[in-house]
């Protein structure tokens, strides 16, 4: 009898599908916000633009030259699995939700782990916030090893061939949050799902939304992990990352980091402990305590603002004291 598991789908890369509806988004948008003058519009910047295409060409080279790396490692583990969901649209749909849960623990590691940030960092880079943003994507993915997070999947029984669809779809849906053209939407659609609203948060600078949002299609990850933030008229959105690179050189903008990070962990007089810290502890950590993490950030902005205390995305006045967590030289 023929063995219907291996009757693999040819599954479409949705991404490469999506491109023209892309252009053709950007356009409208860039045409949108000229026209109507919208108050929340953040513009577009040619050459920030033009930044932001490249990288997503860049993107998409580097996954043509290394995706090898994670497919292969993800077929290796395939041969490990302990159950076969087939192809059915019930077991699609359920890898899609399974992956989205994924993909938050992903970014949100690559917020709190400098190693990964080191990649991710170049999505937050352009300090303004429209389609082409979107586009902003890293180019050294691979590196991080975070593909690993997969592997799980595939254990249970998710073929890696439907893995890559419904990672590709999930992007797809990123694509169209990342404007200021679409306010906030109908309640129960802003309850379950990632929007412009919800992501505006998640690419701002403002103390109370560092390391917010971390969906990528279903906003209920971050409800139930309690990481959660609501877009404030009151505070509306400033984007970059907290320290900008004032680049649109696309090659700074990809590898800024990566040259950053490995400079403070080999620099002169420290301990392994304190190295591995540069690497991997949260982006702006230091082993003197002279730089500002994201929690120095937002205790500094209550500390400017006692009424804000205890509100979503800050801190209370009980965690209002300086931190001793900062390693000293010598550790």
């Amino acid at each position: 009898m023929m063995d219907l598991s291996q009757l693999i789908p040819n599954y479409p890369d949705v991404t490469q599908i999506a491109i023209p509806f892309f252009i053709i988004a950007i356009l409208a948008e860039l045409a949108y916000l000229k026209l109507t003058h919208a108050e929340r519009k953040a513009g577009f910047e040619t050459r920030d633009t033009l930044t932001s295409l490249l990288m997503g060409t860049g993107n998409v080279v580097s996954g043509l030259l290394l995706g090898f790396v994670a497919f292969g490692v993800l077929m290796w583990a395939w041969q490990f699995r302990v159950y076969d969901f087939g192809f059915s649209w019930w077991a699609v749909a359920l890898c899609f939700l399974l992956d989205d849960l994924r993909y938050y623990w992903y970014h949100r590691i690559a917020h709190r782990s400098r190693w990964v940030w080191a990649e991710h960092v170049n999505h937050h880079s352009s300090q303004h916030y429209n389609l082409s943003t979107a586009l902003r994507q890293s180019w050294t993915s691979t590196f991080t090893g975070m593909f690993v997070l997969r592997i799980p999947l595939v254990l249970i029984g998710f073929h890696p061939l439907m893995i890559a669809f419904v990672g590709g779809l999930n992007l797809v849906y990123q694509f169209w949050i990342h404007t200021e053209a679409i306010g906030k939407m109908w309640k129960p659609i802003e309850l379950i799902f990632n929007t412009p609203s919800h992501h505006r948060v998640h690419h701002a600078t403002n103390p109370r939304y560092l390391d917010s949002n971390y969906a990528g299609t279903l906003i209920i990850w971050d409800r139930m992990f309690g990481s959660f933030v609501e877009e404030l008229d009151e505070d509306m959105p400033r984007y970059g990352i907290v320290k900008n690179i004032g680049t649109f050189n696309p090659f700074k903008v990809a590898f800024h980091e990566w040259v950053n990070m490995l400079r403070d962990a080999f620099q002169p007089g420290l301990t392994m402990r304190q190295r591995l810290g540069y690497l991997f502890m949260p982006p702006g950590w230091s082993h003197d305590g002279s730089r500002k993490g994201s929690e120095d950030l937002k205790a500094d902005y209550v500390r400017l603002h006692p009424d804000q205390a205890g509100m979503p995305g800050l801190p209370g006045a009980e965690a209002l004291e300086p931190r001793k967590d900062a390693l000293v030289p010598g550790e």
